[in-house]
């Protein structure tokens, strides 16, 4: 998953995709746990997915706090 595919998005889709990248690696370590994870390197890219896409999350808020703060 690019960055800038990820900044074509709206929050919402955002906030959707966080979520269910969240219940994928909830289902990974429920799989390592029990010993049915095969591909033990996706548990590794589905958290960093995760955290890229909350950071464009945050980059999304942060520019529309500014660019709300400075109409006033």
């Amino acid at each position: 998953m690019k960055a800038e595919e990820l900044r074509d998005k709206t929050p919402d889709q955002l906030r959707e995709e966080v979520e269910s990248l969240k219940k994928e690696a909830f289902n990974l370590r429920f799989q390592a746990a029990t010993g049915q994870l095969e591909n033990t390197a996706r548990k590794r890219t589905v958290r960093r997915d995760a955290a890229r896409v909350k950071s464009i999350l945050n980059e999304k808020a942060r520019a529309a706090a500014q660019s709300g703060a400075g109409s006033e």
